[in-house]
């Protein structure tokens, strides 16, 4: 005998009524967009560091496996994602995109805020989307070991967790002001299997040179990237991981934006404005690219907003010319916004975005006119997060801090305007291991840097001149 029901087997729900709007795991996308073939002009390429002549693929061998570079240099506009690879992201993919009603209403604005929350992924942000494909790539190409840097300690975390997915050895250098800020970052690095070096560090030839003429310093996305790729050109059986930057980097990240676009059309609404933090680059172009793709083909009209800090502004104030992407001088040269490679930015509380250059195909786009670029100070940004934890519960990274505050200003300028906007985020990581600075922004340590104009001066002298 069939038992009755004890609830409908049918609820009736308005979706415009929802707090966070999902996806099923059949709805993952299955391919990365590349947006390169759409834009209206190529991005110029980068350079060898001697010859100054357009690198090869054999220039590259030495730090990615053949996959990723083709991938780096694709004219496709779409790149298959390998099974291996979505079975990982089924992990905590598709992320929720949220609706921020309670955010709404502290502001009272008539602008609706979205954010897609990529703090649900095991390393607590964004960065395992490309960590994952990047160690398993290096894994079919029969590397053993990785070598790799980190600011904040995300970039460490996801690329220890995606080496212990694939079994291969990983070696970090984590800038040093956050590695003494972010002590717990380092033991979630070590409990994946992972080493962890403060950088610059006494283990290179580049971090001596740094030590021994500024023993106390704070470190730099690019004094770690100099060592991280030392160590690997120096062992056949080791290759070399970036977090950002690169093309193929920027690819892997499209995942947030191509579910963001199925999870808008879910709730029929559409972004007016999107607002997206940049250090190197990754995140904003994983949630913005597909949504400009969209704009190019002429079915949105979206305005889109970078917002990076105003210690270390490569887009804002930096110089659109080829430089390299480390310190020492060791990688390509490329062309992008630039404060010049061997700026050491203010020790701000947002490591992941002290990095003296910009993503060279953001920067590229830049150029074009595709998007705008605003630079906030770190105690807005505090100010910013400690509301948006007070009124939406998450504790913010202090990187995603910046796109929130530069969001909170576009709804409070629809307030001013009385006009309804629809405003979409990213929070690209939660603020767990980030107390320390909440901390000081709670005890009024917490301060904003003079915008540091010799000190970029200085280090734009030393930039390589290279017509073109």
């Amino acid at each position: 005998m069939a038992l009755e029901p004890s609830v409908p087997l049918y609820i009736d729900i308005n979706m415009s009524d929802l707090t966070k709007i999902l996806l099923d795991e059949s709805e993952l996308p299955t391919a990365w967009y590349n947006i390169v073939p759409d834009l209206p002009t190529p991005p110029p390429p980068p350079l060898h560091p001697g010859t100054h002549q357009p690198i090869g693929p054999d220039d590259l061998a030495p730090l990615f496996p053949m996959a990723l570079i083709e991938q780096e240099v694709s004219a496709e506009r779409y790149i298959d994602i390998p099974e291996e690879v979505r079975e990982v992201y089924k992990l905590w993919r598709p992320s929720p995109l949220y609706r921020a009603r309670r955010l709404e209403k502290a502001l009272g604005t008539p602008a609706r805020i979205y954010y897609k929350y990529e703090g649900v992924s095991p390393a607590g942000s964004h960065k395992p989307n490309t960590a994952v494909p990047q160690a398993y790539y290096n894994a079919q190409a029969g590397v053993k070991r990785i070598t790799t840097e980190t600011g904040a300690g995300q970039w460490g975390s996801a690329m220890s967790f995606a080496c212990a997915q694939f079994g291969l050895e990983l070696e970090v250098w984590q800038v040093a002001a956050s590695f003494t800020q972010k002590p717990y970052r380092g033991s979630m690095i070590r409990t994946w299997g992972a080493t962890i070096h403060s950088s610059p560090s006494d283990l290179t030839e580049a971090g001596r040179a740094i030590l021994a003429s500024y023993p106390d310093s704070p470190g730099s996305l690019g004094i770690a990237i100099s060592e991280a790729v030392e160590m690997a050109v120096k062992d056949e059986d080791t290759k070399y991981a970036l977090g950002s930057v690169l093309n193929h980097v920027l690819l892997h990240q499209t995942v947030i934006g191509e579910e963001a676009l199925k999870q808008f059309a879910k709730v029929g609404d559409t972004p007016d404005v999107i607002v997206g933090c940049t250090g190197g680059g990754s995140n904003f172009a994983g949630l913005t690219f597909p949504f400009l793709r969209e704009k190019l083909g002429g079915s949105i009209n979206p305005r889109v907003i970078a917002v990076e800090p105003a210690a270390c502004p490569s887009l804002t104030k930096g110089e659109y010319r080829y430089d390299f992407g480390d310190t020492a001088g060791m990688t390509p040269l490329v062309k992008m916004h630039t404060l010049g490679h061997d700026f050491v930015p203010d020790p701000i509380h947002a490591g992941g975005l002290r990095y003296h250059g910009m993503s060279p195909l953001i920067s590229h786009m830049y150029e074009e006119d595709l998007f705008e670029a605003e630079a906030i100070g770190q105690v807005e940004c505090f100010e910013a997060a400690v509301q948006f934890a007070r009124t939406e519960g998450i504790v913010p990274a202090p990187e995603p801090s910046h796109a929130l505050a530069g969001t909170i200003r576009e709804a409070l300028k629809a307030k001013e305007d009385g006009e309804e906007r629809v405003i979409l985020t990213a929070l690209c990581g939660h603020g767990h291991f980030d107390m320390a600075a909440y901390d000081a922004y709670f005890s009024s340590e917490l301060h904003d840097y003079d915008y540091p104009e010799a000190k970029i001066a200085d280090a734009m002298s030393r930039v390589p001149v290279i017509d073109g």
